[in-house]
């Protein structure tokens, strides 16, 4: 529960006019295509980089798998952002240098491991089509504690909304959209949650914990 009260009052900052009971929720079952995805746990990763002012470097990934089960293929643009206890998101797969992909593809024994820019595209139909890709962060924060990360992509689910007398409304017609303007698209995103104990008197070295997930808009 805390988890989910300090993720949502740092994502909905821009509708925070928007009343609780109001804020869209996802489908309880797909109404959209979806695909199907698994994950590990994240984990953290030192990398000597020869060209960096300072070296070694930590990082932070998620690796996973992604699954086209419906009946076409599928354009699978995937964004991760990671949620810091301190507020602050942190985009993934920016200017990672490619010697940290190959240490995390060793480490992990997956000879099928992708980095992000070879497994955005199209998604072909089936589980032998299947994909694994990682996410990838610098590390954030020495003592990461409860965190989380949300993925977009994996579902054309959306609501928009459009900022009425000073409030945003769910558009629910065409004539809603013929200004452009104060719109807002939320899409159907999976939220993951983490927590490490004793990360404060062992940053980087205690285990980390799955704290649930769920989709929510954003």
């Amino acid at each position: 529960m805390f988890g989910r009260c300090r993720n949502i009052l740092g994502l909905v900052l821009l509708l925070c006019s928007v009343a609780a009971a109001d804020y869209p929720k996802p489908s309880p079952y797909p109404i959209t295509w979806e695909l199907g995805f698994t994950h590990g746990v994240p984990k953290r990763i030192v990398v000597d980089i020869p060209t960096a002012v300072v070296a070694p470097q930590a990082f932070w990934y998620v690796t996973y798998r992604v699954t086209n089960d419906t009946d076409k293929e599928q354009m699978f643009l995937p964004r991760f952002e990671l949620l810091g206890d301190n507020g602050k998101l942190f985009l993934a797969n920016q200017n990672i240098p490619k010697r940290v992909f190959d240490r995390i593809k060793e480490a992990e024994h997956n000879d099928f491991l992708e980095p992000n820019t070879s497994i955005t595209g199209q998604l072909r139909i089936g589980p032998a089509e299947a994909r694994d890709g990682v996410a990838i962060w610098p590390e954030p924060m020495a003592r990461m504690g409860h965190f989380s990360i949300f993925l977009t992509g994996l579902s054309g689910e959306a609501v928009i909304l459009k900022k009425t007398d000073g409030t945003f409304q769910k558009v629910d017609s065409a004539d809603d959209l013929k200004e452009t303007k104060d719109l807002v698209i939320l899409r159907k995103t999976l939220q993951m949650d983490f927590f490490i104990r004793g990360d404060e008197v062992y940053p980087g070295e205690d285990e980390v914990n799955s704290d649930g997930e769920n989709w929510i808009m954003r």
